[in-house]
């Protein structure tokens, strides 16, 4: 089904698969190129800093707006999970009318088999997010999988805050030989720095402001990473968020940034970042940081 007059504008919006490859072929040659922003909606200024990205470089744009349910291992996550098409075709609109919008419903992606497909990410999937989430990137690999198999894009891009994410979506194109450029985007942040998320609605003002504590840990952690070890900075954190009445930690680690192991020694020809989870009310945030 093709729809292009949703919200009286004139973006092609696809929700069938079928349409939306039979339209990108009519308008694919040989020399053009493909920007593909996979999303699941309730978009915010992050996303569209993406798209703005992938309009500059490329011939032709491709969104997708999707609430993937084999990523979720919370029920009540999903289910809570801001849904609202008019308003994101809208907020792309406002970023370029030519943007091609892929808004499928759950059949048109699994066929009436809403499962994971089991992938081997070489170890990555194990940490951080992987341990408290089990299943969540097995989840993910598969609707990215799926999702570059029907836009067949050029160039894909993603944000740094999921940068665990990023790095399996690179790991996972690499192992099936897919032809496909993954571009690792800046993290878009709110003006006291919380990094912008879907999630972030759900915050009453008073703790999107106290969220900023996320951030300022973070750097915290940054500055002392220069004369402490990775354990006892990693310990300083802990304590921080114990105090915190509000903020619930669930996990900060400093890892490597390529094999995504934990830091046990540093070693100055290695990039490390610094990974964190919290919960506030709740809802789950998180975020990262380059230590180098």
């Amino acid at each position: 089904m093709f729809a292009p007059n949703l919200n009286k504008t004139a973006m092609p919006v696809f929700y069938e698969k079928v349409a939306l490859m039979d339209y990108l072929s009519s308008i694919k040659t040989t020399n053009s190129t493909i920007g593909f922003v996979p999303t699941m909606g309730a978009l915010h200024e992050g996303h569209q800093s993406l798209m703005r990205q992938s309009t500059t470089e490329n011939d032709r744009t491709v969104v997708s707006i999707f609430v993937n349910p084999t990523q979720f291992n919370n029920p009540e996550d999903l289910a809570k999970y801001p849904r609202n098409l008019e308003e994101d075709v809208s907020k792309i609109s406002n970023v370029n009318s030519n943007i091609i919008i892929y808004a499928p419903s759950v059949d048109d992606i699994y066929e009436g088999k809403t499962l994971s497909q089991s992938f081997d990410f070489d170890g990555l999937e194990n940490k951080m997010e992987g341990k408290f989430r089990p299943g969540h990137f097995d989840g993910v690999g598969t609707i990215v999988k799926r999702l570059f198999e029907i836009v067949n894009p050029t160039n894909a891009y993603f944000g740094e805050k999921d940068f665990q994410q990023l790095q399996i979506v690179k790991k996972m194109t690499e192992k099936n030989n897919l032809n496909v450029n993954i571009i690792g985007c800046p993290i878009y942040r709110e003006t006291n720095h919380l990094a912008m998320s879907s999630r972030n609605e759900r915050l009453t003002l008073q703790e999107r402001e106290e969220a900023a504590i996320i951030y300022k840990t973070l750097e915290a952690a940054k500055t002392k990473f220069n004369s402490e070890s990775a354990a006892k900075v990693t310990e300083w954190v802990k304590k921080e968020f114990e105090r915190s009445d509000s903020f619930t930690l669930e996990y900060f680690e400093i890892a490597d940034e390529t094999t995504l192991s934990t830091c046990l020694k540093k070693n100055k020809n290695k990039k490390y970042r610094a990974f964190i989870a919290v919960f506030v009310n709740n809802i789950r945030l998180i975020d990262t940081i380059s230590l180098n």
